[in-house]
């Protein structure tokens, strides 16, 4: 009986340092006011995350929210290599729907600028949580993808790479932003993306406004950059729902940013979490860009 007791005891306490551990890595939903505006994100710490810890941006879609992109694999990733990540919210536009300000026809009368915000909320993250001032970057999908590639077009300096997830270069960025930076981009899209076409829509026949074909959008970065060499792999379908995927990576850039593209062949409008581990590939791609801590 006795050594019964004991290995319950035991068992008990193996249990009970486990799920003390488990709470080391946080989320909680914040807000702030900028620029008069009071805006909201949620943030996930994972435990004992070094000082100085890399920060990712994962923006939501269209009429999304953050409860939306919870699941994205995401706050695993972080565990696995130590960042932290916010999800920022978009605020309404005139029909009532989250959203990024990127210059869709319709968001004429929307005055706020979601680039100058989300550099400033990094910076005030990166100050409250001590996390890395050089190592922050940014994601999102669909409307968050096309603020990917207009924070890219703007030259800002806060965000050292982006990842566009089935996100459209509007034709209005590539004439008005004629002088931009080199930045590494990752563009993921599906070819029989039916809400942000493959091969682009000149006449604005969707309603979103006039945009580039995906592989122009990248083009332009390509040459940009510098990049001098394209290697070409395929990633094999993860399951019976999944699809096949190929690689392309646009290396030796003269500017040191290189540019990835990754085509799901026949697949649609998603975040691609069927395909690959969406997060892990993204991450496989930033940590090429990262500066090491003094």
């Amino acid at each position: 009986m006795k050594k019964r007791f004991i290995t319950l005891l035991l068992g008990w306490l193996m249990a009970t340092v486990i799920a003390l551990g488990a709470k080391g890595s946080e989320t909680q939903d914040y807000k702030h006011n900028i620029d008069g505006i009071e805006r909201t994100y949620r943030l996930y710490i994972p435990q004992n995350i070094a000082p100085g810890a890399p920060l990712i941006f994962v923006l939501h879609g269209y009429g999304a929210t953050i409860d939306h992109i919870k699941d994205k694999g995401f706050n695993e990733a972080a565990d696995r290599h130590g960042f932290a990540v916010c999800y920022p919210q978009g605020s309404k536009d005139g029909r009532g729907n989250p959203c990024w300000n990127v210059g869709y026809p319709f968001q004429e009368d929307m005055k706020v600028d979601d680039v100058e915000y989300l550099c400033r909320l990094a910076r005030i993250l990166q100050k409250e949580h001590n996390l890395s001032k050089n190592n922050t970057f940014l994601t999102g999908m669909s409307n968050g993808g096309e603020m990917c590639y207009l924070l890219a077009y703007r030259g800002q300096k806060t965000f050292r790479a982006v990842a566009p997830i089935a996100g459209l270069t509007m034709t209005w960025m590539a004439e008005e932003y004629t002088r931009t930076r080199p930045i590494p981009i990752f563009e993921l899209h599906g070819t029989q993306d039916r809400v942000s076409e493959w091969g682009g829509d000149p006449e604005n026949k969707g309603g979103w406004g006039a945009y580039l074909p995906v592989p122009d959008a990248v083009d332009y970065w390509v040459k940009r950059n510098g990049c001098t060499t394209e290697s070409t792999d395929t990633i094999p379908p993860r399951g019976e729902k999944s699809h096949l995927t190929i690689a392309h990576r646009y290396t030796d850039a003269k500017s040191g940013c290189d540019v990835w593209l990754y085509e799901i062949v026949d697949a649609g409008h998603s975040w691609f979490t069927e395909d690959f581990d969406t997060a892990e590939e993204i991450w496989k791609f930033f940590s090429k860009y990262l500066i090491l801590q003094k």
